[in-house]
């Protein structure tokens, strides 16, 4: 057996609301710790990213969808999210999140959401895609690994701190 015998990954329904927030919860809290506000890390609610989840859940379009890593008695342990660009370096698509659970790191979850995510977009008739990441996250080095070229930089003024972040991007997505 390998790390990902049993992998699904597909689009995010209704019931998958309440995991997804559970992981993207958890990983915020894992990953943005020392690079958000401490406060932002302690407020977040599962409840209240549960009903923004189901919300974005029941607005999935051909374009713009979330997608869900489940595992065999694990359930859902990824999350990944697309669209329109929302502005950047020259794209039309984009990755807006893509979440792991802690547990489920390093095993390629998120090398195979991304994937299934960069050829939606394509099927959604985008050429181009991009991500933003904060600058500070060691993660982003993932991005470079999975063929993601860095273009951009940018600072973003949330909750009274600047944070930079560094945009990724796959100039082609006929070769992804």
């Amino acid at each position: 057996m390998t790390a990902l015998d049993g992998l699904r990954i597909e689009r995010a329904r209704p019931a998958d609301a309440s995991a997804l927030a559970r992981v993207y919860v958890e990983t915020w809290r894992a990953a943005y710790a020392g690079l958000v506000p401490d406060r932002v890390l302690i407020a977040m609610q599962e409840s209240v990213h549960e009903t923004r989840f189901a919300g974005w859940i029941g607005r999935q379009t051909e374009k713009q969808f979330i997608l869900v890593a489940h595992m065999p008695a694990a359930g859902p342990v990824g999350l990944c999210s697309a669209g329109p660009a929302r502005g950047g370096p020259k794209t039309d698509g984009e990755i807006y999140l893509l979440y792991v659970d802690q547990d489920w790191q390093n095993r390629g979850v998120g090398r195979s959401l991304l994937r299934a995510a960069l050829h939606g977009l394509r099927a959604g008739g985008y050429s181009r895609a991009m991500l933003w990441v904060l600058s500070g996250n060691p993660s982003r080095f993932f991005y470079e690994a999975v063929g993601g070229v860095r273009a951009a930089e940018r600072t973003e003024r949330l909750w009274g701190t600047d944070l930079k972040e560094t945009g990724y991007i796959w100039s082609d997505l006929s070769e992804v």
